[in-house]
């Protein structure tokens, strides 16, 4: 993942060094006050020549849909398939705050979904809009939902689904259930990372970096947890995050994160596989745009 607060000067040699280093692909953020996801996504997508960018998330009731696909075909233009969108509710907070969670979340992302799939496959909407030259081949669409009920709707109307950090195996099997049997549907899961030789130091650097899980939005991570009545009661007894990260028992973290020496990551990431997820993605712990070369030694 692109960190959504490195420094401009270093995104675009952050996005090289991770499609020269062989990854995958490299997703960016659109996290309220930060950078805008089409606007990195089309700059990264050119300053690279084989790695896919995946967007994850755009808030659903933010922007109108018209534009919305208008943008997303725009990058399926320029750049063909190296491109995954991810759409979803948006933090519930930040909606909020900018006055724009609606009543019923759902029914916006189904409508929104239903559109977007017509409008890209150049169709036209029952008010008479298209797209005057759609893409021959449409990005992926995604869901980035967490909520049963939302994860169900996923399994219906997108190509796949994001799934927050910390993405546990437990957590990818639990969703699974929820989306469904359906063929095909990838599934991408965050987590926080952080590989070093040194197995200590990889857990004490990922730790700050686990200071919100337990807050109420992660219930649905936890529940499947086997420690999860434990995790409650510690989180409960701390009064500051501070102190939560600190207490957090070190097995938890590496359940929590992918963090540990690169065999032991690797290990990690192949459970998740394992569990239902298609794509894995490390995010920096603390935002650090230094750490592509540590995290390539689990490639």
């Amino acid at each position: 993942m692109l960190p959504r607060d490195l420094p401009a000067s270093r995104v675009l040699d952050f996005a090289r060094r991770a499609d020269e280093l062989g990854f995958a692909e490299l997703w960016v953020v659109e996290d309220l006050g930060f950078r805008g996801g089409f606007a990195q996504a089309a700059a990264v997508l050119a300053a690279t020549s084989s790695i896919r960018v995946g967007i994850g998330i755009l808030p659903a009731a933010v922007r109108n849909v018209a534009f919305t696909a208008m943008e997303i075909n725009t990058l399926a233009e320029l750049f063909g398939d190296r491109i995954d969108v991810g759409v979803g509710h948006g933090a519930k907070d930040w909606m909020k705050q900018i006055g724009v969670w609606p009543p019923s979340p759902l029914a916006v992302l189904r409508e929104q979904f239903s559109t977007l799939r017509t409008l890209l496959a150049g169709g036209e909407t029952a008010d008479g809009v298209r797209l005057t030259s759609p893409a021959s081949r449409p990005p992926r669409l995604l869901a980035g939902v967490r909520g049963p009920r939302s994860l169900a709707l996923a399994g219906e109307v997108a190509d796949g689904t994001i799934l927050a950090e910390p993405a546990t195996p437990e957590y990818v099997a639990a969703a699974r259930e929820r989306i469904g049997d359906v063929p095909g549907h990838h599934v991408v899961a965050y987590n926080v990372a952080s590989v070093h030789p040194d197995h200590a130091t990889a857990v004490r650097t990922v730790r700050p970096a686990l200071e919100w899980i337990g807050e109420p939005d992660w219930a649905p991570h936890l529940a499947p947890l086997p420690f999860a009545a434990e995790f409650a009661a510690l989180r409960a007894s701390c009064a500051t995050r501070a102190e939560f990260t600190e207490r957090l028992p070190e097995e938890w973290v590496t359940q929590l994160a992918l963090a540990g020496t690169p065999d032991a990551v690797r290990a990690r990431i192949q459970a998740i596989a394992d569990a239902g997820a298609s794509t894995v993605v490390l995010v920096p712990a603390g935002n650090d745009g230094g750490v592509l070369d540590d995290f390539a030694a689990v490639l």
